[in-house]
């Protein structure tokens, strides 16, 4: 292997990563999740955290399901600590340039501030800046959807059409389907691939005279954005017929005043944020306008609050019990010692039918690395493949490969206990957390051959094809899970 240096020498050679190589070879292959279990009646209890939030139930992480022994577990939180995490964690906090690509901060969490503590960039207080945008959007939300901002026949805005792509489309698109029981303004739509059909198919649904348009472009200049934003223009102005009218329909979330005023929107109606914000952490910022838009300005500021909640829970609690570094050391766990490829996300919630899009955008655009920062090819893996669907739906679709494919697909599977949407007496809710439960056991406990030959021999088969079936019956088991449950999906939890 080609040494691979950076700033803080090679990981293969951390010391750390070598004894966590070391126990690997010594017990991967024998870890045993269900053995695990009937060795430590408290396994649960050792291997999961509670956080309770201010007004919005539990949220717990049972990370018990997992190949992982209490000695791997600290190697792993051995391993962050001698990679620096957590002073990566303060520098990027702290608004240091660690994006040193463009020469950057990353201060996303600075737009989720609300404590309102100051965050100093270049010697000043970003927070001013940030909350004079937040109050831009606030009074723009207030207009639209008490009926005061009118379209150009003097009729309020029913419908919003957020044009934009990758950040611009994935955050705002996912949160809105997310909070879906929260909906009280305008219904939003979204435009991103060029492909014509996207923009014609949504223009069908849509009147130019009550329709507003948010144009997200940072730059003003990308390529599928600007065309879409072309066409749509086209489109109002063959029913307005006066470009002057624009203006009412057409907003901006935008840092290049000369462009967007080029294309006729008002500058009073754009909306601006920061080279400091990354497009994958973007709908935290002015891209968040669909959202307010759509559940309202209250609870768009609660989903800010979320945020800031686990900002604050990584910034402070312990690696032991800090939710987002235990579920990066499993991941690096299973990517860089057990080989696993891909990591699955499955919510058990329609609701979050967008989330696992989401989540590869913000993991596989940030991980898809293989320089390290002075350059360096590496040669360990990084980033896995993320993807996923729903559950129930992916149960008849690719579970068949989770639980008897020769690939090992660690998931995390994500639920509410309660749901927007109780019908027939909870019966579907019921339903769905009872899959939910009994996958997870499944993959953990498998079906050993004698259990297989025992229902085979109960249902009447012939011997001699209970012989040829036995082999297919068989689920090997041993397979990881994370549970991720949250009281109810809310603004705040999401």
């Amino acid at each position: 292997k080609t040494r691979v240096m950076d700033g803080q020498g090679c990981l293969v050679d951390d010391a750390a990563y070598k004894a966590i190589q070391d126990y690997y070879n010594k017990n991967g292959a024998n870890i045993n999740i269900p053995q695990l279990f009937k060795e430590d009646g408290d396994r649960f209890k050792k291997f999961s955290v509670t956080l309770q939030t201010p007004s919005d139930g539990a949220i717990l992480l049972d990370y018990s399901k997992n190949r992982l022994t209490q000695e791997a577990l600290s190697l792993l939180l051995n391993l962050a600590r001698s990679r620096k995490v957590t002073e990566a964690r303060d520098a990027m906090f702290s608004g240091a340039p660690i994006n040193f690509t463009e020469s950057r901060s990353v201060l996303h969490i600075a737009l989720r501030n609300r404590s309102n503590t100051p965050i100093v960039l270049g010697g000043a207080d970003v927070m001013p800046g940030v909350n004079a945008v937040l109050q831009h959007m606030k009074e723009f939300c207030g207009q639209v959807l008490s009926g005061s901002w009118k379209g150009y026949t003097d009729k309020a805005i029913t419908d919003v059409v957020n044009i934009g792509i990758g950040g611009s489309d994935l955050g705002p698109l996912m949160v809105t389907e997310a909070l879906k029981p929260y909906a009280k303004g305008p219904r939003v739509h979204f435009v991103s691939n060029i492909d014509g059909s996207h923009m014609a198919n949504t223009l069908k649904l849509l009147k130019a005279d009550t329709t507003l348009f948010i144009i997200a472009s940072k730059t003003f200049t990308t390529q599928e954005t600007l065309t879409n934003a072309a066409s749509a223009k086209s489109w109002f102005l063959e029913a307005a017929k006066d470009k002057d009218l624009v203006a009412k329909h057409f907003v901006a979330l935008s840092t290049n005043a000369p462009k967007v005023k080029e294309f006729g929107i008002d500058e009073a109606n754009m909306f601006g944020f920061w080279d400091w914000v990354g497009g994958r952490y973007s709908l935290w910022s002015a891209i968040g306008m669909s959202i307010a838009l759509n559940i309202g300005y209250d609870n768009f500021e609660k989903l800010l609050e979320g945020a800031h909640f686990m900002d604050q829970h990584f910034c402070s609690a312990p690696l032991e019990q800090n939710l987002p570094v235990l579920l990066a050391v499993i991941g690096i766990w299973y990517n860089n010692f057990y080989g696993a490829e891909t990591q699955a996300m499955l919510p058990y919630d329609q609701h979050l039918h967008r989330f696992a899009a989401y989540f590869q955008q913000g993991d596989m655009e940030s991980n898809g690395k293989c320089v390290t920062r002075n350059g360096n090819r590496v040669n360990y893996n990084t980033g896995p493949i993320v993807w996923g669907e729903p559950g129930t739906n992916g149960q008849h679709a690719f579970y068949q490969l989770i639980h008897q494919g020769t690939r090992l697909v660690p998931a995390d599977f994500l639920a509410s206990a309660k749901s927007h949407n109780p019908i027939a007496d909870n019966l579907h809710h019921k339903l769905l957390l009872a899959n939910f439960l009994a996958q997870t056991e499944a993959l953990m406990k498998g079906k050993s051959s004698d259990v297989a030959r025992a229902e085979l021999e109960a249902s009447g088969m012939a011997a001699d094809k209970l012989e040829k079936i036995l082999p297919h019956k068989v689920f090997e088991g041993n397979r990881p899970t994370n549970s991720i449950l949250t009281q109810e999906l809310t603004p705040f939890t999401l």
